[in-house]
């Protein structure tokens, strides 16, 4: 089935790779610097996470409080995040000069020319965390059976725009499927309620979906048929990657070592994210981090974070075959690879 979403992507690979990306984002597009300041010589930067104080993100905080950061020369001040749009605003107004956020989703904004003076910097997660869950007593154990079935997701997501092309690949009529728009933060409720059969949503949710309706959990990941899509990433401004790249360089470095701890300690991590932000529950942020595991380590034993060019190509392809953006965007108009090569 991998194969399918390759051959989808192969007839706009080639052109991907050779476009010319002499162009850069918009002139009008804004960007700033960590300026001097706070403990000594560290330089203040703001730090945006992908959707608020959750075990995914809790490498940031981790980061921080082992002074992972703070030994690179970085005070960092780490706001709480609400999703794509609000992420790449905060980034492109100056207001955040790093955040995290859905690779997937960034890459359709810059294709589709809303948001482009950004750089993914690192990989959090190797593969979408993209998935559809359901609850075991609906009977639905693999994509085909959600035919004639109801769907939430949250509005506008990348889980809503990706379904079509999941569900084709899947081997499943998408125009079979109703798909309703709520808001994410409700979507768990639907399913525990039974006000529909299913969910379109991050795999990670999987152990509040279980706490909240009391029963055990089916999980089809979209990356089964979608293999080359990046799940979470790092960006940055680009026009502080042009000014102090220096500083980028060991504010990678830093939360590369704050996700491999936190991997490592998922304990002591849900600890420091509960310290930091005490609404975050521990045992949730626990199974949160200890999920993600198989979805963050680089394949071909690259280093942690590492993006493959070639496969941001292979991603861009499937977005553009399937109609989510136009022809034109380029892995280099998205990712800057030069901060964690291959080796």
């Amino acid at each position: 089935m991998i194969r399918r979403s390759r051959v989808l992507a192969a007839t706009l690979l080639a052109a991907v790779l050779v476009t010319a990306s002499a162009c850069s984002s918009s002139d009008d597009d804004k960007g700033t610097t960590g300026s001097a300041g706070g403990s000594g010589d560290l330089k203040k930067v703001t730090y945006v996470t992908a959707f608020g104080a959750v075990g995914r993100d809790a490498f940031a905080w981790v980061a921080k409080e082992k002074g992972f950061f703070k030994d690179a020369g970085i005070d960092v001040d780490i706001q709480k995040g609400a999703g794509n749009v609000q992420n790449l605003t905060l980034i492109k107004s100056g207001q955040a000069q790093f955040a995290a956020l859905d690779f997937t989703g960034a890459e359709i904004q810059a294709g589709t020319g809303k948001f482009t003076n950004w750089r993914a910097v690192a990989a959090i997660h190797q593969q979408t965390l993209v998935s559809i869950m359901t609850t075991a007593d609906t009977g639905i154990t693999k994509p085909t059976d959600l035919a004639g079935k109801t769907v939430a997701t949250a509005t506008g997501s990348v889980s809503e725009l990706l379904f079509p092309a999941y569900a084709k690949l899947a081997g499943l009529d998408p125009k079979t499927v109703k798909l309703t728009g709520a808001q994410s933060t409700a979507l768990n409720g639907l399913m525990a309620q039974r006000k529909v059969d299913g969910l379109s949503t991050f795999l990670l949710s999987k152990k509040a979906l279980e706490t909240v309706s009391k029963k055990d959990v089916v999980v089809m990941p979209y990356s089964e048929f979608l293999s080359d899509l990046f799940g979470n990433a790092i960006i940055a401004n680009e026009n502080l990657i042009s000014s102090d790249k220096d500083l980028v360089k060991k504010f990678t470095d830093a939360a590369m070592k704050g996700l491999q701890y936190s991997l490592d300690h998922p304990e002591e991590a849900a600890a420091i994210l509960h310290k930091a932000e005490p609404t975050a529950a521990e045992p949730a942020a626990i199974g949160e981090i200890n999920a993600m595991k198989p979805y963050v380590s680089s394949p071909n034993g690259a280093p942690l974070g590492h993006l493959d060019q070639e496969r941001v190509a292979r991603s861009i392809a499937i977005l553009q075959g399937n109609g989510l953006m136009p022809a034109g965007l380029t892995p280099e108009k998205v990712v800057d690879f030069s901060f964690i090569p291959a080796s």
